[in-house]
């Protein structure tokens, strides 16, 4: 997977960053025994999840593969395993 830079993109980073917030949120309000705060948090999280997909429709995500590029993949897999 190092060689397919799996979830470097702005996408990514800022919708986990959003939901790693959230995390903390609720999990705070939870041990506080507050029940509004933490579903507050849990909005957050997917609040994150949204505005992940949101910037990946916007063209920070990765690009889609094309058909010629998979069946390559495959044709290359196929390969290594049959030597």
């Amino acid at each position: 997977m190092a060689g397919t830079s799996h979830g470097h993109t702005p996408a990514a980073w800022t919708g986990v960053i959003i939901a790693f917030i959230g995390f903390c949120v609720a999990g705070v309000f939870m041990v506080a025994a507050n029940p509004l705060g933490f579903w507050a948090g849990i909005v957050v999280i997917f609040a994150g999840g949204v505005v992940g997909y949101a910037m990946k429709l916007a063209g920070l995500g990765m690009p889609k593969e094309s058909s010629e590029l998979v069946e390559a993949r495959a044709r290359a897999g196929e390969a290594q395993v049959s030597h």
